[in-house]
């Protein structure tokens, strides 16, 4: 893709379209080319931002940047910014590279209200997952698009929240015209520090979501959507801690555990020491640094005599304790416990999903 963007630039800078009976770049991709009226507009926006700086087709060629976060790049880059700019897009995905757009370039007068809309019959198609899956009612799903430090809603005589058709013009300001075309990232990066999310969701969903505000209406007067979703990862995050034993409030006295057990004080200790991320060094010479399903992995395996202890533990992502389990103990014996996923010729090289 970096080369063909690059000989992409040459081919605009010189006009060589037009040879070919095309009046501009976007007309050659789309026709000739046969790619979609989006992707020709990316391969076209890549382009000119390389001819306008070369220090683009560098990163590009070293595979710095890949195509989404150089069309992310052209929204913010400048002739006198470019160095400072530049670097902060190396290695970013379209969804992290939207977020430095967003810190560079803030939203002006974002939107600062929730919604809660059904979704007609005609969404499925948009939203294949739009479906409800409340046994007992066969009404369709709703989108909820909340925002952060959003205005609370105003609230009614019961204490619920106001329907959003009494607080635009009329119902058609709510009408899912084209279901709001959600991207495959379901976050729109508002300025640094808040964002738009679009969520869909079950009846169920949003009358548990009502549930906990009405429990919450003593504590949390008035409370939002957000504050309610906030508060309920909170406690879901603090019970995980008390779990693995990195609560905030740790025991003083150290109590005494099976050999097979891990105490909670050399859990935390190692939780801390690591940072909470796989410790696994890829072949690059960088970390792994995944932070999904995080296993304490003895460096001496405990069935060959290693002892629970900081200096013989480190965080491992499940997919790594796993690779080093049959790199010890091989795989005639691992595929009776953890036998390996059918291959897939699409399947990531890396088995754990990046941080």
């Amino acid at each position: 893709m970096a080369e063909f963007l690059v000989a992409l630039a040459e081919f605009d800078r010189r006009g060589l379209y037009r040879d070919l009976g095309h009046a501009s770049l976007f007309s050659f991709l789309h026709r000739e080319l046969k790619v979609s009226a989006g992707s020709a507009q990316l391969r076209k926006t890549a382009a000119e931002l390389i001819q306008r700086y070369p220090a683009v087709e560098g990163a590009l060629r070293e595979g710095k940047l890949c195509l989404s976060s150089v069309c992310e790049l052209a929204k913010v880059v400048t002739p006198e910014n470019c160095a400072d700019v530049l670097p902060r897009f190396f290695g970013l995905s379209s969804r992290e590279a939207a977020a430095v757009v967003a810190s560079i370039r803030p939203v002006e007068n974002p939107p600062r209200r929730e919604i809660v809309a059904s979704l007609r019959s005609a969404a499925p198609a948009v939203l294949p997952m739009a479906a409800s899956r409340d046994a007992e009612s066969p009404e369709p799903a709703r989108v909820v698009l909340l925002h952060a430090h959003e205005t609370p809603p105003p609230l009614s005589a019961r204490g619920g929240p106001v329907e959003p058709q009494a607080l635009e013009a009329g119902p058609a300001a709510l009408a899912p015209p084209a279901a709001p075309a959600l991207k495959p990232s379901s976050v729109d990066w508002l300025d640094g520090d808040s964002a738009r999310l679009h969520l869909t969701v079950s009846k169920a969903f949003l009358k548990k979501l009502d549930a906990a505000r009405d429990a919450l209406s003593h504590a949390m007067p008035g409370a939002s959507r957000e504050n309610v979703l906030a508060a309920a990862l909170d406690l879901l995050i603090s019970e995980r801690d008390r779990r693995k034993g990195l609560g905030a409030r740790p025991q003083k006295k150290v109590r005494p555990s099976k050999t097979d057990h891990v105490p909670a004080h050399v859990r935390r200790e190692v939780w801390a020491r690591d940072g909470g991320r796989c410790t696994f060094v890829l072949a690059s010479g960088e970390r792994c640094g995944s932070t999904h399903r995080l296993e304490l992995d003895h460096v001496v395996p405990r069935a060959r005599g290693g002892a629970s202890t900081a200096d013989n533990l480190r965080i491992r992502c499940r997919g790594h304790d796993l690779e080093e389990a049959r790199r010890v103990f091989g795989d005639a014996l691992m595929d009776a416990y953890a036998p390996r996923p059918p291959a897939s010729p699409r399947a990531s090289d890396r088995p754990c999903r990046p941080p």
